[in-house]
């Protein structure tokens, strides 16, 4: 039977990977992508739909898919302040995710951080893990919790003190041993990878599913 999806973020690091590796599978006939602005994608199983993501409770017809994928993320520098991060990394997905259980969604995906905790002292991870907490309250069959650890790859703005890391901690990824495997860098279009497998093959319950795990899951897709 062939899967519906809806995807936040779709411009993104990772979501513009997303939106090509699941149009290229045959499990999935219609992706709705959720954005502020286009993408200029082709493939006729892509519907974008340009909303004001402070309006997305006026679009309920648009959460009526099997699953729903949420890449959206931030940084408090581009966000502005705390209080605008919070809203695009927290009350954007889970006003999605009340939408899509509404509305019948099975599968929710979602892309956290390596170090989630909502008693964390940072205030980043902070929000992630309450993120994190939520998400695993709401009534979906399945939930699945993506924790990269430094993500990679080319992003239409320029981030300093990511692009920094990655030059420092890149050339140790591969020799990393043991439980540190999980703060390697990992590439946008592996975590991508990862999470359209993770659909297909869906867990009853919530699932972490650390950065090491996607690399893995990822490098097999690809």
């Amino acid at each position: 039977m062939k899967r519906s999806a809806l995807i936040l973020g779709a411009t993104g690091l990772v979501g513009k990977q997303l939106v090509h590796v699941l149009s290229s599978m045959d499990e999935y006939s219609e992706l709705r992508l959720v954005v502020r602005r286009t993408g200029d994608f082709t493939n006729p199983k892509i519907k974008e739909y340009i909303i004001d993501m402070n309006e997305m409770n006026q679009h309920p017809e648009l959460f009526h898919v099997d699953d729903i994928f949420c890449c959206l993320g931030t940084t408090i520098k581009k966000a502005g302040s705390q209080e605008a991060f919070r809203k695009v990394d927290y009350t954007y997905p889970i006003e999605a995710a009340r939408l899509g259980i509404e509305n019948g969604v099975k599968h929710y995906l979602v892309i956290s951080s390596t170090g989630a905790r909502k008693d964390s002292p940072f205030f980043y991870s902070r929000v992630k893990g309450e993120l994190e907490e939520t998400l695993a309250g709401l009534p979906f069959k399945s939930v699945s919790i993506f924790r990269p650890s430094l993500l990679v790859g080319e992003r239409e703005e320029f981030r300093f003190g990511e692009k920094l890391a990655e030059w420092v901690y890149r050339p140790f990824a591969g020799i990393l041993p043991g439980k540190l495997k999980k703060y390697a860098p990992v590439e946008g279009h592996v975590v991508a990878a990862s999470m359209a497998i993770t659909a297909i093959k869906p867990k009853s319950g919530v699932r972490i599913i650390e950065s090491d795990e996607i690399a893995r899951l990822g490098m097999v897709k690809n």
